[in-house]
Order: C-alpha cells, then sequence, then structure tokens
C-alpha cells in the first residue's frame, strides 16, 4: 500500500509540473527527481525479487537452470527498462 501511494504521489506531481504554464521550474524539478528516483527504487526492488525468485527456483532443481536463465535475463532487461524510461521522462520534465 505505501509503494502504491509513493506512486502515485509522484504521478500527480510530475502530472501538476507538465500541466504548469508559467515555467514553474519548482515543481518541474520536483516531478523529475520523483520520476527518476521513483523508477530507480522501484526498478531494483523488482530486479531483486526476480533474481530471488530465479535462484530459489534453480536452488530447488538445479536440472532447471538452462529453462530458468533465458527468462529471467528478459525480464531483468524489461525492468530495467522501466528504469531507463524514469531517467528520459525525467529529462522530459525539465526540457
Amino acid at each position: 500500500m505505501k509503494n502504491l501511494l509513493l506512486v502515485l504521489g509522484g504521478l500527480f506531481v510530475s502530472s501538476l509540473a507538465l500541466a504548469s504554464e508559467g515555467g514553474n521550474a519548482g515543481s518541474a524539478a520536483l516531478g523529475s527527481a520523483l520520476a527518476i528516483g521513483l523508477s530507480v527504487l522501484g526498478g531494483t526492488y523488482a530486479q531483486g525479487r526476480a533474481a530471488e525468485a530465479a535462484l530459489s527456483g534453480i536452488a530447488r532443481n538445479p536440472s532447471s537452470a538452462d529453462k530458468v536463465f533465458t527468462p529471467m535475463i528478459i525480464a531483468l532487461a524489461l525492468i530495467e527498462f522501466q528504469a531507463i524510461m524514469g531517467f528520459i521522462i525525467s529529462f522530459m520534465l525539465l526540457g
């Protein structure tokens, strides 16, 4: 629940930064900081959980390592893309 409130708060603040007409640099900077901060926080948490689940599955059944490895790498790449998108959004808010 706490993570959901953080994400919704970040979306609210970043939408306020985009909607400002007067070039309010303070809200754009705050929205940018929240965009990159929350995306990195969520990405690292998700990558940790994905690696934990994959390694736990491999530890329980070592013969499944070749079947688990490729989907895990694909999932980690998609999770990393989330953090990269947060980085791009933060630059779009400031630019």
